[in-house]
């Protein structure tokens, strides 16, 4: 069997366990009826809203993600997550014990999703059916854990109301953001290829941010509505939705920044210095190889950045590089163009972090960061693959590029390079 129809079973197996669930959970309460159906109908409208303002897919529910440049988007879970974790926590309402059991739990929630995907569609922003799915898992996980011992008066006949029960409600709550993020990683991996081990770090380091201020809301929800009832849900939603939307724009201005770099980027192509889709194909790349070889978050940012306009030196030159292809010269005119190329983007206004690796992407990689290790070794196999591409041409380039690891390219950014383009094949990409 290949990989792809393992991806699709693998990612088929998910959603249809989620939805059996959902359907099973659903079926189960309509027969039996709701318990306390005004909480039931407050969380289900939180969830609800909470879905439908939501924008952006987390950290591994990008259902098409490929190595692929992007504009950064909104990340991350937010009040719907929220109000599904913290109904499934709600061990009391306005001092009594909270009714709803496991499958009901999992009925509101699914039929809120259900709800809150339809002002998104109707708008033609399809939910995201990765991040839909594994929240079905998770409400699921974490009302098997607690409602059972809360419905028999163990947990908090044990435990009281005090510190230990907060921090017994966090621990499940960090429990099951792991549970999600191997789940994420799996499903990544399913989808991408990727080395499963490198896709489950960054779902682990994305548990912080907007993740951490999701699950201490989903804690405060649940122990406020516990004292005051329904009423507390809005309360304590202020805070995660202003953090969302501070995250918002945060993510809008980041995706004007993006776009920004993107057309500086494809000066050297407007002006016929470079082949075309160059900076494109070696920011693809190298975002690939980063992450082979451990980078993330802003570390990613930096490395796609500095790729994008690895090349914009060239604009200085008076007369062109043929083809735009930099690796074939000597090494004092390829650091000339490099140190042009930094000069330049330290004036477009982007962190100097991006011009340090622009200007050291000639030096002997020993002496490189290795954001600059890995932008050199990629624009050296995309030049020396030309503009003919094939798989002959891809290989020929990896053994040359071998061949110059004692001094011009790091051996592991090397490997790891050829690791990547062995998982998407060897044909080098042509411009789109």
């Amino acid at each position: 069997m290949n990989p792809l129809p393992r991806a699709s079973l693998t990612v088929a197996a998910v959603h249809g366990a989620a939805l059996a669930l959902a359907g099973i959970a659903l079926g189960h309460t309509l027969r039996q009826g709701l318990a306390e159906p005004r909480t039931a109908l407050a969380f289900g409208v939180l969830i609800a809203v909470g879905e439908a303002v939501h924008r952006g897919a987390p950290p591994g529910d990008r259902d098409h993600d490929r190595e692929r440049p992007r504009a950064p988007v909104p990340a991350g879970p937010g009040l719907g997550t929220a109000g599904a974790l913290a109904y499934a926590l709600l061990g009391q309402n306005a001092g009594r014990p909270a009714e709803h059991g496991v499958l009901q739990t999992v009925a509101v929630v699914g039929a809120a999703l259900l709800v809150g995907a339809v002002p998104r569609l109707m708008t033609g922003h399809a939910p995201a059916r990765d991040h839909l799915a594994r929240l079905v898992l998770s409400v699921g996980f974490v009302a098997v854990c607690f409602r059972p011992f809360a419905a028999s008066g163990a947990w908090g006949g044990r435990l009281g109301e005090g510190p230990a029960h907060v921090l017994l409600l966090l621990l499940l709550l960090t429990a099951t953001a792991g549970c999600d993020a191997v789940l994420a990683a799996l499903l990544r991996r399913a989808r991408t290829r990727r080395p499963y081990a490198a896709l489950l770090r960054d779902e682990l380091r994305a548990l912080a941010g907007i993740g951490s201020a999701v699950r201490a809301t989903a804690a405060l929800l649940a122990l406020g509505v516990a004292v005051a009832g329904p009423w507390a849900l809005p309360v304590f939603c202020v805070p995660l939705l202003l953090t969302q939307l501070s995250d918002r724009r945060y993510a809008a201005v980041r995706t004007t920044y993006g776009q920004t770099i993107t057309s500086l980027a494809r000066a050297t192509e407007i002006a016929g210095h470079t082949r075309r889709g160059h900076a494109r194909r070696v920011a693809e790349l190298s975002r690939a190889v980063g992450r082979e070889l451990g980078l993330s978050g802003a570390e990613l940012t930096v490395l796609e950045h500095a790729a994008l306009m690895h090349d914009i030196g060239q604009l200085s030159l008076v007369d062109p590089v043929p083809d735009g292809a930099t690796a074939p010269l000597p090494a004092a005119e390829q650091r000339r163009i490099a140190l042009l190329g930094g000069a330049v983007v330290r004036q477009t206004g982007v962190p100097s972090a991006v011009a340090v690796v622009v200007e050291r992407q000639a030096d002997p990689y020993r002496e490189q960061p290795l954001a600059a290790r890995i932008v050199r070794a990629v624009n050296a196999y995309d030049d020396l693959t030309g503009a003919s591409g094939g798989t002959a041409a891809g290989l020929d380039a990896l053994e040359r590029l071998r061949l110059r690891t004692a001094h011009d390219y790091q051996p592991e950014v090397v490997e790891s390079l050829a690791r990547v383009l062995s998982r998407g094949g060897l044909t080098p990409g042509r411009a789109g």
